[in-house]
């Protein structure tokens, strides 16, 4: 099931990247970044609601509020700074440079969450930065 959840992930990632280069065009990139996010904010209650979690609220750990709070600021910075790569740039060479996030990923898992760094996970950082400059150049 992980790997359907991925992959419909993946899709609706390459939407998002389209939908937002169609939406940007004449409007503040802060601004459209605002917009995503309240829709993004009312759908993920939504679905909080939906599935009657917002019980577990009580019980989530001081250490998991933080990281999950560090996690919401960065994923803020990084639309912030998506939308106006977008706005300045191709789709075509924004969103490749924007998936080296899988390489930087695997490398911060290896480093902080000790997850194990293979031989076929170091090929596919190296064909994924390969890939990124053959699209971008």
């Amino acid at each position: 099931m992980w790997f359907v959840l991925a992959l419909l992930s993946a899709i609706f990632a390459a939407l998002t990247s389209i939908l937002a280069k169609a939406g940007i065009e004449g409007v503040n990139s802060n601004l459209a970044t605002a917009i995503r996010t309240v829709v993004v904010v009312v759908m993920a209650w939504g679905m909080v609601f939906l599935t009657n979690a917002q019980n577990g609220i009580a019980e989530i750990s001081k250490r998991s509020w933080l990281f999950l709070v560090l996690s919401g600021l960065a994923t803020g910075v990084s639309w912030l700074c998506y939308y106006k790569a977008l706005q300045l740039g191709d789709a075509s060479k924004v969103v490749p440079i924007d998936k080296l996030s899988v390489v930087i990923t695997l490398i911060l898992a290896f480093v902080f969450l000790h997850e194990q760094f293979t031989t076929k996970s170091l090929i596919g950082c190296i064909l994924i930065g390969i890939g990124t400059m053959v699209m971008v150049l």
